[in-house]
């Protein structure tokens, strides 16, 4: 099979397109014919050794894609042969993601598409929409399960709604019953936003941001999911409503941040930091089963017209997949595997 993989990090050089074995499933495993790997912030970055340090002599990378199941190991059900999937955290833990045109996984990590939902739409889920869903249920006083209903009422301010992860938060959050605010940098991103489905879209770099928002949010803002917390901490907390919540992902603009400890003692803000990596099981599984739900009800998309370009790469050219993710593509970056 054809394969991407790297022995040494660095930049996306390392990357090599080459041809591998068969893998064959373990016990509890499934093989997956990949048919479109999703990139993320992660890939990249555990490609350059920033993320976490090498655990394999040679490494396949990508967490997300999209395929189609054809074969499984002791302990899975046979029926799950020819099943379309989204995989996730494939690589987490092992030497062989997605970028590949066959790739192992534990059977818990592949969630059936539902007919309708493309191979785009399943290698777009994962780290994206999973952290989406960590962001929107660690609130003090908010759910820890999303569904029709689920945050009637609250406010939800989504930092960078034309990023994956911002996407998937407007997205969920509207099935879930929020009034969805998103905070961009210019008119073509707001445009993505309102695709995506945000009420209300304020472009920070104009005016008074904090202004605008607290205008839609006269009693302040329950939920911030926070791609940029140092650039955006001062904006955040001049929205906050008191006892609310800033779920911080990614850390865009800056690795540090200066807190007043004051001021957040008097909001009582609840700052919270995710990876879903580490998020537990328990957890985890709770938002895959959250976000497979929001799948099948159709309150999931991408593309261009829903608000998440998709910007498209062969698997030969994944190093130029991992160039444009690095310098900040605006929308999906998916690599096309089988073709």
């Amino acid at each position: 099979m054809k394969a991407i993989t790297y022995s040494d990090t660095g930049s996306p050089d390392v990357l090599q397109y080459v041809d591998r074995d068969l893998p064959e499933p373990g016990p509890g495993e499934v093989r997956v014919r990949i048919a479109v790997s999703g990139v993320n912030p992660t890939d990249w970055q555990a490609r350059r050794g920033a993320a976490h340090p090498k655990l394999f002599p040679e490494v396949t990378p990508h967490h997300d894609g999209a395929g189609t199941i054809d074969a499984v190991g002791e302990g899975v059900e046979r029926s799950r042969v020819g099943q379309r999937v989204w995989v996730f955290m494939a690589a987490a833990g092992r030497p062989g993601g997605t970028a590949a045109e066959f790739t192992v996984v534990p059977a818990e990590r592949t969630v059936p598409l539902p007919d309708g939902a493309g191979f785009d739409l399943g290698a777009s889920l994962g780290v994206p929409a999973l952290t989406a869903h960590r962001a929107l249920t660690v609130a003090e006083d908010g759910p820890r399960r999303l569904r029709p209903g689920a945050l009637d009422g609250k406010v939800v301010l989504a930092a960078g709604g034309a990023g994956a992860v911002g996407h998937a938060v407007i997205q969920l959050a509207r099935w879930a019953g929020a009034t969805v605010i998103s905070t961009v940098s210019g008119p073509e991103k707001a445009r993505l936003a309102t695709a995506a489905g945000a009420h209300h879209v304020i472009n920070y770099r104009e005016g008074d941001p904090s202004a605008a928002i607290r205008d839609r949010a006269p009693a302040g803002v329950d939920i911030v999911a926070e791609v940029a917390l140092g650039a955006n901490l001062a904006l955040d907390l001049a929205v906050l409503r008191t006892r609310g919540t800033i779920s911080t992902y990614a850390n865009e603009g800056g690795a540090t941040v200066q807190l007043d400890v004051l001021r957040n003692l008097v909001l009582n803000t609840h700052l919270h930091f995710i990876v879903v990596y580490t998020a537990g099981p328990e957890v985890r599984s709770a938002a895959v089963e959250d976000v497979a739900e929001a799948l099948r009800r159709g309150a999931l998309s991408v593309g261009e017209r829903n608000g998440l370009p998709l910007v498209r790469f062969p698997l030969h050219n994944t190093p130029d997949a991992h160039r444009a993710l690095e310098n900040g593509v605006v929308g999906k970056v998916l690599v096309d595997v089988m073709t």
